[in-house]
């Protein structure tokens, strides 16, 4: 088995690693960027340091996707509330015509194309360590202590982590993925000091993972388990008050870890490159709507205007919220999911067991042992014209069946969400947008858009299916 990884990993870094060709076309880009943000800066009259941070100032990219991060330390006496304009105008001088996408993690930024690179210009302050006044402040930092501190043999195994989780689609730490960043890999490498060895240790996974590189809490465990409950934990080596994994979604951990037993079991090159599923033929989609014996509700919305990190945290946050609708109205939901083409179309889709509920449903009452709560509900319901039966004593307290309100999940939603559902805790902007434009449809209802938009197609034929790609059979 040994052999085996081995001899695989080695072709996979082969593919991976940056050749002297590309290390030379990035570097002369970097430097001439730098150059303009930094003369972008001295003719706004801000005195900034500039440089390339990320995995190309740490030699951890790959050379099949390279994202380059040019960042601009500016002082500590520019308000906060305006970090992110004064770097937007600085960026957008630099960037002069390339083609740009204003972005938004805590604060504005910009998005820049060059040639075949994607190359973001970030603001963040000149800030000391424990000094932070925003999240990008600890940047800088972080490159400087894995320059310092991964060794040149490791950055290979770097890659091959990345290429793996990007492979399973648990690599990036931005909202919609929820996944394990460069950095984290990068610790997670330094601490195991091999790929191989980073997917045995998850392999064996329980319960929880504690990594503290620095032993900032060596004889703190119950302040650590306190201060960081997450099932993941590695604390920033930069700085001890943070969890460098807690944007790292539960399932995510949970499929990293499916994955890395999956691996060491067989072996292979799907893990790093997987191939495209089949898109289900819209006859077998059909089939397998109307033959699964559960529902399938869809929720299809217009135009969101928003920077994606906005977006997907209210689309999450509705998905939430109407699971929650329908779990509260006795429906019960198989699984959710969320699709979105980040402009003109999002789909929320719900499995649940069952679209149409009996019209009966019981009510329970008090125990007998309470009195006066048993008087008080039967001098409610012992006279009640809705009562279609009872008040009988079952299992010592007292119940009646009523008929329930709604019985119909997709007439429950229609209703629910006319007014765009505030009410039920669907996010500001997706409850504007439903309130305009909102379809709901049941099952083979959704073929339409099924047919129409091939990534939606590729989401709902996973979401069916449910299988990862990786789990071979047994």
């Amino acid at each position: 088995m040994e052999n085996e990884i081995d001899a695989l990993t080695k072709r996979i870094l082969e593919k991976i690693t940056p050749k002297k060709k590309d290390y030379e076309k990035v570097e002369a880009l970097t430097k001439a960027l730098e150059k303009k943000v930094a003369l972008a800066c001295e003719q706004e009259g801000v005195n900034a340091i500039v440089r390339v941070e990320g995995s190309v100032a740490k030699d951890t990219w790959l050379s099949e996707n390279l994202d380059i991060d040019i960042f601009m330390r500016l002082p500590t006496s520019i308000p906060r509330k305006n970090l992110g304009d004064v770097g937007l105008k600085i960026a957008k001088k630099a960037a002069g015509d390339a083609k740009q996408v204003e972005r938004f993690a805590e604060h504005p930024y910009l998005e820049i194309f060059i040639d075949s690179y994607r190359v973001d210009i970030v603001p963040c302050y000149d800030a000391k360590p424990g000094e932070w006044q925003s999240a990008t402040d600890r940047t800088p930092h972080h490159t400087d202590y894995i320059k310092t501190h991964l060794g040149k043999e490791l950055r290979g195994e770097v890659r091959l982590l990345k290429k793996f989780m990007q492979g399973i689609d648990v690599y990036g730490a931005e909202l919609k993925v929820g996944g394990f960043s460069g950095y984290l890999c990068e610790l997670l490498i330094m601490k195991y000091s091999s790929f191989a060895q980073t997917i045995r240790a998850f392999a064996q996974y329980n319960r929880r993972v504690v990594i503290d590189i620095e032993g900032f809490y060596a004889d703190r465990g119950k302040e650590l388990s306190l201060l960081f409950p997450e099932p993941l934990v590695i604390v920033d080596p930069v700085d001890k008050g943070r969890n460098v994994a807690s944007a790292v979604q539960p399932q995510k951990l949970y499929t990293f870890i499916g994955a890395a037993r999956a691996f060491l079991k067989k072996p292979n090159e799907s893990f790093f490159y997987p191939l495209k599923p089949e898109i289900l033929s819209s006859k077998v989609l059909k089939n397998q709507l109307r033959n699964r014996g559960s529902s399938t509700v869809f929720l299809v919305i217009g135009e969101l205007n928003a920077v994606p990190d906005v977006l997907w945290g209210q689309l999450y946050r509705s998905k939430r919220a109407l699971r929650t609708l329908l779990e509260l109205n006795d429906y019960r939901v198989l699984k959710d999911g969320v699709w979105s083409n980040e402009k003109s179309l999002s789909v929320f889709m719900l499995e649940l067991e069952q679209q149409i509920l009996p019209n009966v449903k019981k009510h329970l009452g008090p125990p007998l042992e309470r009195e006066a709560e048993c008087e008080k509900y039967l001098s409610k319901y012992a006279g009640y014209e809705r009562v279609i039966s009872g008040p009988y004593i079952e299992d010592g307290r007292w119940m009646v069946e009523l008929p329930r309100k709604n019985t119909d999940a997709a007439v429950l939603l229609k209703e629910r969400l006319a007014d765009g559902g505030k009410n039920a805790g669907v996010a500001e902007l997706i409850a504007k947008t439903m309130q305009k434009n909102l379809e709901v449809l049941v099952d083979d209802e959704v073929l339409h858009v099924y047919e129409d938009n091939a990534d939606f197609a590729a989401f709902l034929t996973d979401f069916l299916l449910g299988k990862p790609f990786w789990l071979k059979t047994h």
